[in-house]
This record gives structure tokens, C-alpha cells and sequence, in this order.
């Protein structure tokens, strides 16, 4: 039996996965968490094959997270069953170690193939964001050049279009008035605007706290 843990805010999620998979030979639903401590502790203390993870579980404070928690958990595979946008961040969270990403708008008929390939080894995606991926990487798609981003210019990025100036973002982030304006410029560069304006319309469809 594959035991997947489900960590998701809302307990009715989590009821109407336990009733699709009740009768089920195969997968075996061992338990919820509603925020990312429980899911942390609950890793720690049983066995779980397959992780079902909302990026939106409280306490679950970034993508990165994924990636520390491969790397405490190497033979757990974490499946991404979220209602954010995949087009915005699937590519992110599979780089970060998920399995695959499926957004709940899709038929939880689809969530049994998931888990059973993942827990195989696999990758799962739609073919709908296998499409997706390959549309990016033509560079077709403005989205994709904030996963160009790193860490650091993310932050000064988040700062940037919450209107917080350059000697007030230098203080914040303990760098340099000059580090700031380096990372400006090159934010800019990257998603190809030239003022604050145009760099807020560009983001405001992006939850830059989940990178």
C-alpha cells in the first residue's frame, strides 16, 4: 500500500480524498495535516510514501521549503495538489524536488495516476503543463523570466513594488545602497521593464512570497 499524507488547510479536501480512496487496494490515505509544523512532525515520527501538498498550508513560508524537506525525507515524494496557477509555479516547485504538480481543478480521477507514478519513481504532470513547459522554454511566455530570479533579487524585487526605496530596502536586507542598485538593474533587465510601474503590472499576478 502506498501511505500518503495529505497537508492541506481545509479539512474538505481531505474528506473527499479519503472517500475517493476508502475502498482503494492501493493507496492508503494515513493521515492530514493543517499546517506545515504538523506535516514537519508527522514526517518525523511515521513512515509516509507520498506527501499531497497545498503550497498555501500555513506555516509553509516558500518553495524552497520543498527541497529542505527532500533533503531531511529523501524517499518521500511530494506531489503539489494546489489551486495556484501552474502556468506560475509548477516549473519552480519541481525544481525544488516535488514529484509532479496537479492543480484541484482537475478530475480526482487524475489524482490516483499521480500518486501511483510518482511512488513508482516517476514524474507526473498534465499534458496540459507538459504543453505549458515546453511554451516556456522558448521564452515566449513574460512569466517565465521571474524564475530567472534568485532569492536575493526576489526579496529586493517584493520590496521594490511595495514602493519601499533604495536606502530603505539596503537596510533591510543588510546590503549596500550600490548592491541595491545592482539588483535593480538587473530585475529589470531580466523581466525587461524600465520602470517600477511596468515592474509591478508585470508581477501583480505572482505571489512572490511562495519563492
Amino acid at each position: 500500500m502506498i501511505r500518503v499524507y495529505v497537508a492541506d488547510a481545509h479539512p474538505i479536501i481531505y474528506k473527499g480524498i479519503k472517500a475517493v480512496f476508502r475502498n482503494s487496494t492501493e493507496i492508503d490515505i494515513v493521515g492530514k495535516g493543517l499546517h506545515y509544523r504538523e506535516l514537519f512532525d508527522f514526517l518525523n515520527a511515521k513512515k509516509v510514501n507520498v506527501v499531497l501538498l497545498e503550497l498555501e498550508l500555513p506555516g509553509f513560508e516558500g518553495i524552497h521549503l520543498i527541497q529542505e524537506l527532500k533533503e531531511m525525507h529523501p524517499k518521500v515524494r511530494f506531489m503539489i495538489f494546489s489551486n495556484l496557477k501552474e502556468e506560475i509555479y509548477a516549473i519552480n516547485s519541481l525544481k525544488a524536488g516535488a514529484s509532479g504538480y496537479l492543480c484541484k481543478t482537475n478530475p480526482l480521477s487524475r489524482l490516483r495516476e499521480a500518486i501511483l507514478k510518482i511512488s513508482s519513481g516517476g514524474v507526473y504532470i498534465t499534458n496540459e503543463l507538459a504543453e505549458l513547459i515546453a511554451f516556456k522554454q522558448t521564452g515566449a511566455n513574460p512569466i517565465s523570466a521571474i524564475e530567472k530570479l534568485s532569492r536575493r533579487e526576489i526579496q529586493v524585487l517584493r520590496l521594490l513594488i511595495n514602493g519601499r526605496k533604495n536606502t530603505e530596502i539596503a537596510l533591510a536586507l543588510g546590503i549596500s545602497d550600490k548592491t541595491v542598485s545592482t539588483y535593480r538593474t538587473r530585475i529589470m533587465k531580466k523581466l525587461n521593464v524600465s520602470n517600477i510601474i511596468d515592474l509591478a503590472r508585470k508581477t501583480q499576478d505572482v505571489d512572490l512570497d511562495l519563492y
